[in-house]
């Protein structure tokens, strides 16, 4: 191993003896407990070793005697201590209890474990349908609601057209219907006319009692069982446009537009084939 290392040219030290560069000190050997931090990191220790004056290759050589020293030392330790590492095992007394006593208690929250899934399971199953129920309910409702809609708008119109078992508008007739009534022949030039704005409200009235089939249900047996109720209602509605249009002189300008009035509710009622031959035979 050589000495300390100095930089320079061959040239430059080439006066020096042999007897000189064997005089020089040897670095210190590297400490043993650099090896031994909790921490310790190869790059960062060599980095560390650039202040040693020493050549690479002596370096590496030191490095290698300290991992074959270190080899021994651990073959040693092994061969002193065959015997007890041998009777390790059969030293051990009670471990096979502490294992089953880890094992039952394992199999026991296992169990513990599953038996709550089991209850999380069935609990979510039970509020799901729970769920379901009330959307269920909240559509019975919606539907009675509709239901008691229906059968509200029905009665009125026929208390208005005065079909039906009960014609309440024929008794109540100094009332609301009244009160109605005069509204209607205030916008008519002619009061001897039947009012079609009148006739407007009984259509449209009618139209709403229809659009409500659909929310209820088409197979709902209550709306298939007032079908004839509407009917009579439809019929009576068409007779008193049919009585209205023969009661319209449409040679006149008031008489066209009350003319058009009439066509128009015909064709919300989508009757409009009615209209043309009501009109056909009013003029003929």
């Amino acid at each position: 191993m050589s000495g300390f290392y100095f930089g320079g040219s061959e040239s430059g030290g080439s006066h020096h003896s042999d007897t000189d560069d064997d005089n020089l000190p040897y670095p210190a050997p590297l400490p043993r407990s650099d090896f031994l931090k909790p921490n310790f990191s190869p790059a960062e220790y060599l980095s560390s070793l650039h202040n040693r004056h020493q050549t690479l290759e002596d370096l590496r050589s030191d490095l290698r005697a300290r991992s074959q020293l270190l080899n021994r030392e651990l073959l040693d330790l092994v061969n002193s201590n065959y015997q007890d590492f041998l009777t390790l095992g059969s030293s051990l007394h009670g471990g096979d209890e502490k294992v089953e006593e880890v094992r039952v208690g394992l199999l026991g929250f296992k169990r513990e474990v599953e038996d709550v899934r089991k209850y999380v399971v069935e609990r979510s199953k039970e509020v799901e349908g729970l769920v379901q129920e009330r959307e269920e309910v909240r559509a019975q409702i919606f539907v009675g609601r509709q239901l008691l809609e229906y059968e509200s708008q029905l009665g009125e119109l026929e208390e208005k057209l005065l079909v039906g078992s009960k014609p309440k508008a024929a008794v109540d007739g100094d009332g609301d219907q009244a009160a109605s009534d005069s509204e209607d022949l205030s916008d008519e030039e002619d009061t001897s006319l039947m009012p079609v704005a009148k006739l407007r409200r009984h259509a449209e009235q009618y139209l709403s009692t229809k659009q409500l089939e659909p929310l209820i249900g088409v197979d709902h047996p209550f709306p298939m069982a007032q079908q004839s109720r509407l009917l009579r209602c439809r019929n009576t509605m068409l007779l008193d446009l049919s009585a209205a249009l023969k009661q319209t002189d449409h040679h006149t300008n008031y008489g066209q537009q009350r003319l058009l009035k009439i066509i128009g509710i015909y064709r919300d009622l989508n009757e409009e084939k009615e209209a043309i031959k009501n009109i056909k035979e009013h003029k003929s």
